[in-house]
């Protein structure tokens, strides 16, 4: 027998083994060797962008779900990890267009057939990249299966989808006010916003009585710019101070128009004064008061975040900042700015390029969404999808009980055309990537593939997309394939850095997994990782963590290491101890404790504990094997005890397997005494 090495060396081995298990095939279920009457197991992956890289959000959440793979894989399931990329529309064509900047030329330079070549040769030669660097932590997932969401099978899907709700007279073609960004010329929903702080102030604007100039109503606003195409002035209708104003007319400063003091019930009578300007076609707030009083849309930013001619001479042409000043300057000299006041508030950015958002009225496609939502109410409400942890419902409720027709036409040239006559938008990612659990799986096409595995099983992400992709995932799996895409959502924790704050690539406060992974090896990160996962709070990175994984990965080499040279040359076939009635109390006590571990583990794994699960086997190895029956075998020279010694040994390595399965593949390719040929696919501890 081949002695191991003295140290565990990730860097010689995880290349290696991870080469051996794609060459078996047992990532695919169709070569997995598994009983006639085998239950399917399969999970999608949330797709990468292809414009992505490897962060540790990403690393976290794919080691979870490959734990629950390698798990079930062992139980003797057929399982199924579906992976694929996603086109980030947006976000790729935006990659491209840097490109062209640094050239000198924009997309209307080469036009959009060359743009789309374009991206589809940068798609070819970066877009798999975030998929090579899962496999460097272990990822299982059937690479044979990869899909793509401009795969023609998956365009065809996303088209059969629109027409789908076309004809249902669900997709419709309105005037709203969306998000607009001016840098990317395009629309964004709501749940793409990000937002940042920023200290401004409330200007307090006086706006002259018509029937006497020398009265007036004060109103606050953070953007005194807008007022240019205000229509009216709003006040809650039982505030004491403007009811006899109500119905009343004012004089618009600078437009020199007569707008209407309205009452409605959506004002706060404690912001400002009480009293606000009303601009609907840049609010999608006031837009929602001017619809229910009646009243008209006057447009003063263009899409190109420019004052329009609509503004008057004065302002035309200016940039909102530009106009704002000389809003706030000409105010003064009329003498109708009261004052100014210190104020933070959020601002909405664009999620790609971090330009300010404008509110604009714009006429795009969408989706009502009243049916879509009952529906998808319901099943979770009724328990047929359950989220982990619990209170992660109570995000998904909140959006979905006062939700809004879906707005998923975006003004890029990369991504789904919208399929109608002579339409140049093309469709949001969201909706493509809200068919994934089954157009994965060949939808629309009746495939084996869909037959055997959808449902799938579980999803696991991250809290920041619940409305984004899972709500959309679970109403177009039940309005196409008739049934719910999973049954189980487990909501990740967010890794945060040192200071308890979000990791940034842009700002430089990302960690990078592959890094972690050079330095103290896959199965340590992985393990240090899953061992912070409890009760599914946040995880603050630190590498004392990753330096524990190492330190167990050797714990666990070095303790296979003298297990091996005790057994010697002794011929052994490993066998349950359970009829066994000769034991020594040493025997007895770890006996019990693995059965305790097994049953823990399970248990855990089934609920989503990943925390606990990776707590009891830590304590289980170290502690009740390492530090007390591997002492005591020290001193012993039989043969039950060699045979016991193989026994936890073996089922140590198959219960750390999911957790660690570089180590453990590795040791377990060296046992004289191993079942299978690869411990991936050995049987799963029974008790």
């Amino acid at each position: 027998m081949e002695e191991l090495p003295k140290a565990y060396n990730p860097k010689e081995n995880e290349e290696k083994i991870y080469r051996k298990w794609e060459k078996s095939g047992f990532f695919n279920p169709d070569k997995l060797k598994v009983k006639k009457t085998a239950k399917n197991y399969s999970i999608v992956i949330p797709p990468p962008n292809i414009t992505g890289e490897l962060h540790m959000g990403h690393a976290l959440n794919n080691t979870l779900q490959d734990i629950l793979i390698r798990w079930k894989r062992m139980q003797g399931y057929k399982t199924l990890w579906i992976v694929g990329t996603d086109h980030a529309g947006i976000a790729t064509q935006n990659v491209v267009e840097k490109q062209l900047k640094k050239e000198g030329l924009t997309r209307h330079d080469i036009g959009e057939k060359e743009l789309i070549k374009r991206i589809w040769d940068w798609q070819e030669k970066y877009g798999d990249l975030i998929l090579d660097q899962l496999k460097k932590i272990g990822c299982s997932c059937d690479w044979s299966r990869t899909v793509f969401t401009m795969d023609s099978n998956y365009q065809k899907a996303v088209k059969q989808t629109f027409l789908h709700y076309y004809k249902k007279g669900w997709i419709y073609k309105g005037e709203r006010v969306i998000n607009w960004c001016p840098r990317c010329q395009t629309s964004l929903s709501d749940l793409e916003l990000e937002y940042k702080e920023e200290k401004s102030y409330l200007w307090y604007l006086k706006y002259p009585m018509a029937k006497d100039k020398n009265q007036f109503i004060c109103v606050a606003t953070t953007r005194p710019e807008t007022m240019l195409g205000d229509i009216a002035v709003a006040v809650h209708p039982d505030d004491k101070k403007y009811k006899k104003l109500i119905g009343q007319k004012v004089i618009l400063p600078l437009v020199n128009r007569e707008i209407p003091i309205i009452a409605d019930k959506m004002i706060d009578p404690e912001f400002g004064t009480g009293a606000v300007k009303v601009t609907p076609a840049h609010s999608p707030i006031d837009a929602e008061i001017a619809e229910r009083n009646k009243l008209k849309f006057i447009q003063v930013i263009g899409q190109n975040g420019k004052i329009t001619k609509v503004a008057g001479r004065n302002f035309e042409g200016l940039t909102v900042l530009e106009a704002r000043k000389k809003v706030i300057d000409e105010l003064k000299k009329q003498g109708l700015l009261e004052k100014t006041e210190d104020y933070i508030h959020q601002i909405p950015i664009c999620y790609r390029c971090n330009s300010i958002i404008e509110p604009l009225i714009s006429k795009q496609w969408f989706v009502k969404m009243d049916e879509l939502a009952k529906k998808a109410i319901d099943v979770v409400k009724d328990g047929k999808i359950k989220f982990h942890p619990k209170r992660a419902e109570k995000i998904y409720f909140n959006w979905m009980n006062n939700i809004k027709d879906w707005c998923i036409s975006r003004q890029i040239w990369w991504g789904h055309k919208i399929p109608i006559k002579g339409e140049t938008d093309v469709l949001d990612t969201w909706f493509s990537s809200a068919l994934w659990p089954f157009a994965t799986l060949g939808w629309p096409e009746q495939t084996k593939d869909l037959k055997e595995f959808y449902p799938t099983n579980v999803l696991s992400t991250a809290r920041d997309i619940t409305n984004l992709w899972v709500a959309r995932m679970i109403f177009s799996g039940l309005e196409f394939m008739k049934d719910i895409p999973f049954s189980d959502v487990f909501i990740h924790p967010t890794i945060l850095n040192k200071q308890g704050k979000r990791m940034s690539k842009s700002l430089g406060t990302g960690i990078d997994p592959l890094k972690i992974v050079d330095e103290f090896g896959a199965d340590a990160m992985r393990f240090g990782l899953t061992y912070q996962v409890l009760h599914n709070q946040d995880i603050h990175f630190s590498e004392e963590n990753m330096l524990m994984g190492k330190k167990f990965a050797n714990k666990i080499w070095n303790a296979s290491r003298f297990v091996l040279w005790q057994i010697g040359d002794l011929k052994l076939q490993i066998k349950s101890f359970k009829s066994q009635t000769k034991f020594t109390k040493a025997d007895k006590i770890i006996l019990k404790k693995l059965s305790e571990t097994i049953q823990k583990v399970d248990s855990d794994l089934e609920n989503f504990h990943f925390g606990q699960a990776a707590h009891s086997l830590y304590d289980f190895f170290w502690h009740d094997f390492c530090d007390k029956y591997i002492e005591t075998a020290k001193k012993q020279d039989d043969d039950q005890t060699k045979q016991i010694l193989a026994y936890i040994l073996l089922n140590s390595l198959k219960l750390l397997h999911p957790f660690m399965p570089f180590v453990t593949e590795t040791i377990y390719q060296q046992l004289p005494f191993k079942q299978k040929e690869f411990l991936m696919v050995e049987n799963w501890p029974e008790l």
